[in-house]
């Protein structure tokens, strides 16, 4: 069996406890007891060490409540002994002057990688197979070094139905980390009554090589991707009752430098239930998600290649830091794709945190959060839901999560026929 550690920035960020990169209370505020919004700051060196950069260092500077109180920002650089090394940068919530109503969340990030694996055909080995296939080898992959960089930015209108009618920045108070007051949604079934819905646009970019050993391997991309979202969470950040769902089409229009034309179409759903508190746990929460897509643009061409298809991280992709996350990075990849996932959300009394407290000091660590779950899914070359349901991978794990300085940090750990993964990042994995 092998242990694979998948890594992105969030992963060294996460480990230290620094990235207040992704608002974790979406259109809304912290507040103290005196009503004012909670601001942190940081500016720091770190060091790690993993497969793509070996021995590393890197420095980040983040704020949270700047430049407007709902607003989070960061940029963090890195370089490592294998030769990676990348500039990011995240803002999140970032509310456009004059237009209350609108918000932006900017993404960017350049880097070269070592080592990059691309589940895609190259392999003579695998001839005649399609890498990424719901019954591919593991194997059949290719891996070399390259650029990986790319850019967007989220649009989001913040409809005025809902609680988005009279309030457009919540404001939460919490006790030890759980909220008090506050919900911004979970009262009822009506987008009309309960929680916020958004229009949203987001335009991106992004270009991969990889010079690898079988076969280089290069795609570009640039589009937009429009969605409709109904947040009726109670908490964004970490949600005990409630359900939201997004509706979201992704278009490549073949402009520019695009390696190719392409459509995809997503649907996700979660839903919250909560079995409120026990002797020994403050909260505990069972989620639910399901989550599927298809890509209509696909083209099979009668010699076995297709056109018109979404690069393999992004489209019908399973595999990572968000779904099965046993299995690497866009491990599945197809045209159509279907995913499931079940997690019993756990919060102790205990905080092992509450008894260190020059550490506590830097970390802020409120709650601790053991999460029990499953996954199923499946990708497949046509939208069946029949073929869709049946010989499904699936996976099953623990994960380890943290609120610290009002950010839910997480370590997932799951085990598969394919061996055992463990993803680490920012945020609970739904509706991300």
């Amino acid at each position: 069996m092998k242990t694979a550690i998948r890594c992105c920035v969030g992963i060294v960020l996460s480990l230290l406890f620094l990235h207040p990169a992704d608002n974790a209370y979406a259109q809304g505020v912290a507040v103290g007891p005196d009503g004012k919004p909670i601001q942190q700051s940081f500016a720091l060196p770190y060091a790690f060490y993993n497969e793509k950069f070996g021995a590393a260092a890197g420095f980040a500077y983040g704020a949270s409540g700047f430049p407007q109180p709902q607003a989070t920002m960061l940029v963090t650089g890195m370089g490592g002994t294998e030769g990676s090394g990348m500039l990011f940068f995240i803002g999140n919530n970032l509310q456009v002057p004059h237009l209350s109503r609108v918000f932006v969340d900017p993404v960017f990030s350049a880097g070269y990688f070592s080592d990059n694996i691309s589940y895609v055909s190259g392999k003579t080995k695998y001839a005649g197979q399609r890498a990424g296939s719901n019954d591919s080898d593991p194997k059949n992959y290719i891996i070399g070094d390259g650029m990986d960089n790319y850019a967007r930015a989220k649009f989001k209108y913040l409809l005025p139905i809902g609680t988005g009618e009279d309030t457009i920045i919540s404001q939460y108070r919490f006790d030890r980390g759980l909220l008090v007051s506050g919900a911004q949604g979970g009262q009822s079934w009506n987008p009309f009554e309960s929680g916020k819905s958004y229009l949203e646009l987001r335009p991106f970019w992004r270009s991969l090589e990889v010079d690898g050993k079988y076969g280089d391997y290069e795609t570009k991309t640039n589009g937009v991707d429009f969605s409709i979202f109904w947040d009726n969470r109670d908490l964004p950040a970490n949600p005990s009752v409630g359900n939201s769902i997004r509706l979201m089409a992704s278009r490549d229009f073949g402009f520019f430098d695009s390696s190719t034309s392409w459509t995809s179409l997503y649907t996700e759903l979660d839903k919250y239930f909560s079995f409120g508190s026990s002797e020994r746990f403050r909260q505990r929460v069972l989620a639910l998600n399901f989550w599927t897509s298809y890509s209509p643009s696909w083209d099979h061409r009668p010699d076995g290649t297709i056109d018109h298809a979404p690069p393999p991280y992004t489209g019908s992709s399973l595999g990572g830091l968000w779904r099965m996350r046993a299995f690497p990075s866009q491990r599945f990849n197809d045209q159509a794709a279907i995913y499931y996932c079940a997690e019993l959300r756990l919060i102790p009394e205990w905080n092992p945190f509450e008894h260190w407290a020059w550490l506590q000091r830097h970390l802020g660590v409120q709650w601790i959060q053991v999460v029990p779950f499953v996954e199923v899914g499946r990708v497949a070359s046509e939208y069946d839901l029949e073929r869709l349901n049946s010989d499904m991978k699936w996976d099953a794990g623990l994960g380890l999560r943290f609120l610290a300085k009002g950010l839910v940090l997480r370590i997932d750990s799951a085990y598969s026929d394919e061996g055992i993964g463990v993803q680490m990042m920012i945020s609970q994995p739904f509706q991300w």
